[in-house]
């Protein structure tokens, strides 16, 4: 029993190491207005392989990115202002999870999403863990609580940033955004 006991004891030990030394790097928060998005690979939680933004085809694209689990309240209500306002640009909910850990989780981690998130939204949600980094550095995780709305132009152009939680007056805003991007 002792043995057993501290077989376990060693293992949790690595293992809050391993957590402690893999942990990804932060960056501050920064917006890149301007700047096109990198491009990235992912799979949704439908399985398709999705590669950002060259998904959008040309045409204008909108990404909320949410670094940490809380962001989902935050995600959510833009997807259901975003449904009121009666929005109609290809939008991607796309959590980014840079570092090990998550990667190797990441089974678990999207298991978890698929409970919490309809079968019929799988297809929208695109998670990156592999090439979650160039994201984190493009917008900063230094304060991963608010989700990051990202709307890109058909280059692949962020058009309109924004990195605080949602609230009418950025909703406003992110219409005329939207409006004057060119038509596809």
């Amino acid at each position: 029993m002792r043995r057993v006991l501290a077989v376990l004891a060693a293992t949790s030990a690595l293992l809050l190491a391993l957590a402690a030394t893999s942990c990804s790097s932060t960056w501050p928060r920064r917006d890149p207005t301007g700047e096109v998005f990198p491009t990235v690979t992912g799979e949704s939680l439908a399985g398709a392989t999705v590669t950002l933004p060259a998904v959008g085809a040309g045409a204008p694209l909108l990404l909320l990115v949410g670094y940490e689990q809380e962001t989902q309240f935050d995600l959510d209500r833009w997807l259901l202002a975003l449904d009121q306002a009666g929005w109609r640009v290809t939008t991607f909910e796309v959590p980014t999870l840079p570092g090990m850990m998550p990667r190797l989780f990441a089974g678990f981690i999207d298991g978890g999403m698929r409970r919490g998130i309809p079968q019929e939204d799988w297809a929208g949600v695109v998670t990156l863990y592999g090439d979650a980094t160039p994201v984190a550095r493009f917008t900063g995780n230094d304060d991963p609580l608010p989700g990051r709305v990202l709307l890109l132009d058909g280059e692949g152009k962020v058009a309109f940033f924004h990195d605080r939680a949602l609230s009418v007056g950025t909703l406003r805003r992110l219409e005329p955004a939207r409006d004057a991007l060119p038509p596809r």
